[in-house]
């Protein structure tokens, strides 16, 4: 079982949504499609399941050209972030409704309902109507529906978007052990990098309607084939400096320099842009090859057990993740830390040169 995009574009009043894309996604896979609002992510998933015809590409289920079929005779369900139940029957009878299409018997049904609700937490709810229950139980209900429909092709547009946090943190474990025992492809958008890694299987960035990489996901966020691929996959996102190489020197543009060292000392002479990671700016030195930068601190912000550094350096705005609460001036001059073995580095058109240290080794 396979789904295949083969070049598809989406064109709406003239103005692209979808630029030539060209994905495989097999049999029993987790596949996230990642990117921020606008990116294309729900329009890729609608050109998967029919509701939308693509201007040119084919897609393929199961080496058969599917592009002009209607979504009724695909094997597809889709959730999105806006729950959809019916309002007038019971919670049992609209996870039941799928099955019951699809004229399956009425034991098989009763067992696949109770299944699925238990697994989503509805069990004592069955007999109640959609508009009796909260935001979350109705999510958790059209996600039910979904799970009994036994659909090859299951897409999930942000489907947790509404939830409490300690629900979507189970539900981001379950979801993937539910659909994996189907064989069915998985397919979910979301705009968090986080989710995505908790999710794990393969990812796609998608940046302006275009995928900009697609391969397992611990690949894709620890080796980004540019620098948007890593500005999608990372939150906040990743900081980035202008560099020039020279010898046996990095040189920051403001006067500043450093030694190049580790992986930057291999570096060919030439400008480049230094990528790096907010948890990886520190407020000490903890090795001897760390490079220190002049920085000014805008804003900090204290989120539980760690904290959030905004700073000017020279103009440009980068943003640190700091373990502890640290108690800080705003408008004060920072100096911060950043270990060369964390630093990606990227040609001026984007692409990357190198990946960081850490990256390589993993």
């Amino acid at each position: 079982m396979t789904l295949t995009l083969d070049g598809v574009t989406k064109v709406v009043q003239g103005q692209t949504h979808i630029y030539p894309t060209s994905l495989t996604l097999e049999k029993g896979t987790m596949n996230v499609l990642l990117g921020p609002t606008l990116s294309g992510k729900t329009s890729l998933m609608r050109l998967m399941a029919g509701l939308d015809v693509p201007q040119s590409g084919k897609v393929i289920w199961n080496g058969e050209d599917v592009t002009g079929m209607r979504v009724q005779e695909r094997g597809v369900a889709m959730v999105y972030q806006q729950f959809i139940n019916y309002p007038s029957m019971t919670v049992y009878d609209n996870i039941a409704s799928p099955m019951r299409l699809l004229g399956k018997p009425k034991s098989e049904i009763d067992e696949a309902v109770r299944r699925a609700a238990d697994l989503m937490k509805l069990g004592p709810m069955l007999d109640r109507k959609p508009l009796e229950l909260s935001g979350g139980q109705q999510q958790r209900c059209a996600l039910a529906r979904a799970l009994v429909k036994d659909a090859g092709l299951v897409l999930l547009d942000e489907p947790l978007a509404n939830l409490d946090y300690k629900l979507r943190e189970e539900l981001r474990v379950e979801i993937p052990k539910i659909f994996e025992a189907s064989g069915s492809i998985f397919v979910y958008a979301t705009t968090e990098p986080e989710e995505a890694l908790l999710l794990g299987g393969n990812t796609a960035t998608l940046w302006e309607g275009r995928v900009t990489q697609f391969g397992p996901t611990a690949q894709v966020y620890r080796k980004p084939v540019d620098s948007t691929t890593a500005r999608v996959f990372s939150d906040p996102p990743m900081n980035f400096l202008k560099i020039s190489k020279a010898g046996s020197r990095l040189l920051f543009g403001d006067g500043q320099s450093a030694e190049a060292r580790g992986a930057l000392a291999n570096l060919p002479d030439g400008r480049y842009t230094a990528g790096f990671r907010p948890n990886h700016v520190e407020l000490e030195q903890h090795t001897a090859d760390a490079m220190a930068f002049r920085t000014r601190l805008a804003v900090f912000e204290i989120t539980g057990s760690e904290t959030f550094v905004h700073l000017d350096h020279h103009g440009e705005r980068w943003v640190g993740l700091i373990h502890g609460v640290r108690d800080l001036d705003i408008g004060s001059d920072l100096t911060v830390y950043l270990d060369p073995s964390h630093v990606y580095t990227f040609a001026e058109d984007g692409a990357l040169v190198a990946p960081a240290a850490y990256a390589q080794a993993a």
